[in-house]
């Protein structure tokens, strides 16, 4: 069977985060019949381990779910397959799949994780949950995540602040404004400092990372004839890897400046930390090489940074356009599962 035919058949499985249990349950029955794997479930995570005795170890991980959709829309048309799931991350968990089964020479012992809801918030993953329940299988040298590069490393990620901002006016009649005082009025010039926010780059281990800010949310109004007291806004903030939590909050607050004032709140809501590209680690520039494409750095957030933060470099190399996750139309095309499987199984062998 193809490459392309084994994405089908995992795309063909409905695995809407938190639904996993049937594609956890059909993967783990198929690496168990691997004589030279260890296999283990722990809830919808599935784990497959090498038991050789080379000095280091790789962890090849991939999510099981997607985003909602329809799974029974998956098609097969020519060399593409189409369908939710097949960019993020079907095709790679296919290559992945595949190669796990082969019992050939390998120059490092190998643990595939195959792990669940990393779609959603992220105190659900699956990949957390491995981590508490069984962190002796998220011990290796280094870690690879197949999430869609295209067959290039992507390398490090970028981390991911929420803040809160909320400004206050004073509320008055809409025929005597003057009397009080408009909280949404106050509110369009943060939006327009925002908008005009010059992204930062950062240049680590040969690769730059371009921050961004936007607002992603914006709440105001009491009545059709009151002037409002209140407005609130979200912001977004994606952050290189060379910052952490305070530094990137008071970049932030810096470009507000005046329009925050004594009264005004201003409040972290979420912070998910960067990982670094760690391309300087030896295994890591062996990858790189294997691909015969230059890096670049991961723009998003991704579960590097959970493997980074546990003491494990990690990098992002899967199979897949990145710019189509997520997308109604999202495919992936046999030519590109097959050239990620040559090189992640040339990376792999002695």
């Amino acid at each position: 069977m193809s490459l392309l035919d084994e994405a089908y058949a995992l795309v063909a499985v409905d695995s809407v985060s938190g639904r996993e249990a049937a594609l956890a349950t059909q993967i783990f029955e198929r690496l168990q019949r691997a004589s030279h794997l260890d296999v283990e479930r722990v809830g919808d995570n599935v784990v497959a381990s090498t038991r050789g005795h080379q000095a280091r170890r790789v962890i090849v991980a991939g999510h099981l779910d997607t985003v909602p959709g329809e799974a029974s829309a998956a098609r097969v048309e020519g060399e593409r397959l189409i369908g939710l799931g097949a960019c993020d991350m079907k095709g790679s968990l296919a290559v992945m799949l595949c190669e796990a089964e082969r019992d050939v020479p390998r120059k490092v012992e190998i643990t595939w994780v195959f792990y669940a809801r990393e779609e959603i918030a992220r105190h659900e993953s699956g990949l957390l949950e491995l981590a508490e329940l069984r962190p002796d299988l998220l011990v290796a040298d280094v870690a690879i995540l197949g999430e869609p590069t295209g067959g290039v490393v992507e390398a490090g990620c970028q981390g991911t602040l929420r803040l809160g901002v909320t400004l206050r006016g004073a509320r008055a009649h809409t025929a005597r404004p003057f009397t009080g005082r408009n909280a949404i009025h106050r509110m369009g010039e943060l939006i327009t400092r925002v908008a005009a926010y010059e992204p930062r780059a950062a240049e680590i281990d040969g690769v730059t990372y371009v921050e961004q800010l936007q607002v992603v949310f914006v709440d105001g109004g009491v009545a059709n004839n009151v002037v409002p007291d209140v407005a609130t806004c979200t912001l977004n903030h994606r952050v290189a890897p060379d910052r952490q939590l305070d530094d990137a909050v008071r970049s932030v607050a810096e470009l507000l400046g005046d329009v925050l004032e004594a009264d005004d709140t201003f409040e972290v809501l979420d912070w998910a930390p960067a990982a670094p590209p760690s391309l300087t680690h030896e295994l890591l520039r062996e990858l790189v090489a294997t691909t015969g494409q230059p890096p670049r750095a991961k723009v998003g957030w991704t579960d590097v940074a959970t493997f980074f933060d546990r003491g494990v470099p990690a990098t992002n190399f899967g199979a897949g356009d990145p710019l189509l996750a997520h997308r109604s139309d999202e495919f992936v095309d046999a030519s590109e599962l097959d050239a990620y499987a040559a090189s992640l199984a040339r990376f792999l062998s002695a």
